[in-house]
């Protein structure tokens, strides 16, 4: 059998498309014979399928640089995990936002029209930009090629936590402010601060600014005052985190702080009252959106989430407004 290296496309015959396209869902038909991507012709060197593409064996080829090298370990661990796939070339499949591999369920291929994953693949060493995160598996081959798959996808962010909170007076100290005698709907129902004692209670600076934003608290120079003390804090970061703070509040969700999860927030979807609260939920990071992950840095924060049986969702602020945030939810995958 004989097959050529033509640019980036392997080109072989008639007898390679009932063998290879047929019954395994290699290539493309291309004329009645068969087109294969490079790193679907390294897989049937392995496999020992064929023996040459232009006089080069699997070694040679895997060499060259017709082939990725992270590229064929993911294809050969989807293989091996019994899955047909499609390189994701220009005019071979349709809609695979910016992966580079289609999945198709078990025991289907790519002439059923049915996707199980779109697979983006990325060496631990690169980075990947938070902006292209969502709707697809992300799959990161570390330096001894192991592959991790990370299950991103875009979600909105709701619960029912809602209660209502009558207008009260704190007083701002260097990094947070106390309400000395708060209504007890701030802490009990709606579960802003934490007790100071059996009547005050402290507010972090975002939920203080918060607060005065919405005309629910009063302190010396007003929300603004709260806001410059959280920039003094924290520079430019408290905007966007103050900006997640109203977006989830607005969403009915009730944040605390995740510092211990190393995250800024924490989330309750549905909290009745503080002294009844279940498990949170979510752990939020913020972020810039242009920024760019190190995959090790990502695969720590989702295992982290996972073992305290919470999900990572990154939240991504453009401009500082809530309109602008998406949010991106990242959980281990095991295709």
């Amino acid at each position: 059998m004989e097959l050529t290296l033509d640019g980036d496309v392997v080109r072989a015959g008639y007898e390679a498309r009932e063998r290879f396209y047929d019954s395994r869902g290699y290539g493309q038909v291309r004329s009645g014979d068969i087109d294969l991507a490079p790193v679907e012709a390294a897989h049937l060197l392995y496999r020992g399928d064929i023996e040459s593409i232009d006089g080069m064996d699997f070694r040679a080829f895997l060499g060259s640089a017709a082939v990725s090298e992270v590229d064929f370990a993911v294809y050969k661990d989807l293989r091996d995990r019994g899955f047909y796939l499609t390189p994701a070339r220009e005019g071979w499949v349709d809609d695979a936002a910016g992966a580079d591999f289609v999945v198709y369920p078990r025991g289907k291929g790519p002439w059923d029209n049915e996707v199980a994953y779109r697979v983006r693949v990325v060496g631990e060493r690169d980075t990947v930009a938070a902006a292209d995160l969502g709707d697809c598996v992300l799959a990161v081959v570390d330096e001894e090629s192991e592959v991790t798959y990370l299950d991103t996808d875009r979600r909105d962010v709701a619960g029912t936590s809602d209660a209502a909170v009558p207008t009260t007076e704190g007083e701002l100290l260097a990094e947070r402010v106390v309400c000395w005698e708060p209504p007890a709907e701030l802490y009990d129902q709606a579960f802003y601060g934490q007790r100071l004692d059996d009547d005050a209670v402290q507010l972090s600076l975002v939920e203080a600014a918060y607060l005065a934003e919405e005309g629910l608290l009063t302190v010396d120079g007003g929300a603004d005052a709260v806001v410059e003390r959280g920039r003094e804090v924290e520079g430019d970061r408290f905007d966007r985190r103050l900006a997640v703070y109203a977006a989830l509040r607005a969403s009915g969700v009730a944040p605390k702080t995740g510092f211990k999860f190393g995250a800024d927030f924490r989330t309750y979807a549905n909290v009745e009252s503080a002294e009844n609260l279940g498990h949170s939920e979510l752990l939020v990071r913020v972020l810039p959106a242009d920024h760019r992950f190190e995959p090790r840095d990502l695969a720590l924060d989702v295992r982290l989430a996972h073992g305290v049986r919470k999900t990572m969702v990154f939240a991504l602020t453009a401009n500082g407004g809530d309109a602008d945030i998406e949010w991106v939810a990242v959980e281990r995958l095991t295709p």
